[in-house]
């Protein structure tokens, strides 16, 4: 590999791009050369989203992954209805068969949701058990789930997990292919233990999320790569050597924020963001 050449395929999580519909996600990415796109249902509208999602192919776009509308195990702050298990169960079911025939191989991502009642040795023992069922969903239709440790500041929120281990650990225990972690820069940067976490355990990376930290002024204030604190080039390196070459997605949410990334000019935070990451890989 030329050392010098970013070796990811560049994505765009759809919400990074929040004020655009899905059809203007389509369009803009694939006129800026985007590779991979990351869906997000909620951007789907239900009566037309197989016509939607056939625009992807027509535009050249790989989908990478997918935010399912529901895709928290327990109710949380941002996913609060349904209340009962197994209708969270049946919604994210119902989001793989609807979206899978359109995204073969795509990654499914999850968060265990906050831990009822503070208990979470009993949140984690039954997303364990939610998964095992959820697994054999993605296989019988070919896609994977990619389990997401979440930032502390997103704790008792949408979250009962923030670490590298503790998502680890859950994935070991649900013992399934297709089941691995969705490792996204901005939740877990922080963890002391993440570079020696990837190293032990590779084969666990399904899907790499890229943005940039400071310190938030609200629970969706991420940045663009470089302009904020994650040491991006050398955690990229890290993923690369033990073996991830998946897509690199860029997520950014900046909601409630007086500097909002949302009011800028969307395609330049696109190819700034490319750009970025190419000079942090360099550097890295």
């Amino acid at each position: 590999m030329n050392p010098s050449k970013f070796p990811f395929y560049y994505g765009v999580n759809e919400f990074s791009t929040q004020p655009w519909s899905f059809e203007e996600d389509v369009a803009h990415y694939s006129r800026l050369g985007v590779e991979a796109i990351e869906v997000c249902e909620s951007k789907l509208d239900p009566d037309r989203m197989s016509s939607q999602l056939e625009l992807l192919a027509d535009a050249g776009l790989t989908v990478s992954s997918v935010q399912p509308k529901v895709r928290t195990m327990t109710p949380s702050a941002d996913q609060p209805q349904p209340v009962g298990r197994e209708e969270r169960l049946k919604s994210f079911r119902q989001s793989i068969e609807r979206i899978a025939p359109y995204a073969p191989g795509a990654v499914f991502v999850t968060n265990t949701g906050p831990a009822t009642g503070g208990n979470m040795a009993d949140t984690i023992r039954q997303v364990i058990a939610d998964h095992q069922e959820l697994a054999s969903i993605a296989d019988y239709h070919g896609v994977k789930i990619g389990l997401e440790p979440l930032n502390p500041i997103l704790l008792n929120l949408e979250t009962a997990i923030w670490t590298y281990k503790q998502a680890q650990d859950i994935i070991q225990e649900i013992d399934r292919d297709n089941v691995g972690i969705c490792l996204d820069l901005w939740n877990v940067w922080q963890d002391d233990h993440l570079i020696e976490g990837i190293k032990s355990e590779p084969k666990h990376v399904f899907l790499l999320q890229v943005s940039d930290w400071r310190t938030p002024q609200s629970s969706a204030d991420r940045r663009s790569v470089g302009t904020g604190e994650i040491p991006t080039g050398k955690l990229l390196h890290s993923v690369y050597d033990a073996g991830y070459r998946g897509p690199c997605v860029l997520e950014i949410f900046s909601h409630n924020v007086p500097d909002s990334l949302y009011d800028t000019d969307l395609d330049k935070l696109i190819v700034d963001n490319r750009a970025a990451l190419e000079l942090a890989w360099i550097s890295g």
